[in-house]
């Protein structure tokens, strides 16, 4: 599985979204950096740009194998995880699975319920169209308004610099056949039902109409130690359209989970 590595200290493993790779989470970078001490590992999962797919074909297989990447590159060494989107329905599977040496969980846009049919979101909000990017995106227009909430030129060349390439690099065939099985064998908190009480964040989008912000929030008690977010004029991607309270709250975290060590 290639992973982006750069920094040093303690580690924090970022998991990526569903048919993106690990550029879509290095806006978070100078936060990371700025915290100091951690060493990044930006994973791209199987299926991704750089990490072939193999005999992967679920969730639950995908979740599994990250988690023996993760126990190859710290050892026994504590860490910490973040999770975007599908990447957060992981990080959550990681967290749990590996509790006794893990320091905090993040995520950010995370998927809580699998199943898109059970999710709680909100109607599809647009609140500014900005017609100046229509030039800016050509091709990739549609791409970028699937999600959009806030449309900006700064948001559009950040989507074109950070998400486009990890769509584009895909194996979509692995994809569909991950998609297929999406759900993990069992949802982590269930499965480990004692409170999690490391330092937590969890991120939402208040108009994220793909996995909503209501259904992280129906966890907050397995998060004694968690704070929970739902940012206005956000979507599915926050850390687009909301990066620099993305980037505050991530580095809060940081700091609660340095204050604990």
């Amino acid at each position: 599985m290639f992973a982006h590595e750069v920094g040093s200290g303690t580690p924090v493993v970022l998991v990526h979204g569903f048919g993106l790779d690990h550029r879509s989470l290095l806006p978070l970078e100078p936060a990371l950096a700025r915290g100091g001490r951690w060493r990044r590992i930006y994973l791209d999962l199987p299926g991704a740009t750089r990490s072939p797919a193999g005999t992967v074909s679920s969730s639950q297989e995908l979740a599994e194998a990250v988690v023996e990447e993760v126990r190859a590159r710290v050892d026994q060494e504590p860490f910490a995880v973040v999770g975007n989107s599908f990447g957060g329905m992981i990080a959550r599977y990681v967290a749990h699975e590996l509790r006794s040496q893990v320091l905090g969980l993040a995520t950010l846009a995370g998927v809580f319920v699998a199943e898109p049919g059970e999710r709680a979101v909100p109607a599809r909000t647009i609140l500014r169209r900005e017609p100046g990017i229509v030039p800016l995106l050509g091709e990739a227009l549609h791409q970028y308004r699937e999600d959009a909430v806030v449309e900006s030129t700064h948001d559009a060349r950040a989507f074109l610099r950070y998400v486009l390439p990890g769509m584009d690099g895909a194996d979509q065939r692995a994809l569909d056949r991950i998609a297929a099985r999406y759900a993990l064998a069992g949802e982590p908190e269930d499965l480990h039902p004692e409170p999690f009480v490391q330092p937590s964040l969890h991120i939402t989008g208040r108009q994220d109409d793909v996995v909503g912000y209501s259904d992280a929030w129906n966890r907050v008690e397995h998060y004694p130690r968690g704070s929970f977010a739902a940012l206005d004029a956000a979507g599915h991607n926050l850390l687009v359209e909301q990066l620099g309270l993305c980037s505050a709250l991530v580095a809060d975290w940081l700091e609660r989970i340095r204050q604990d060590v």
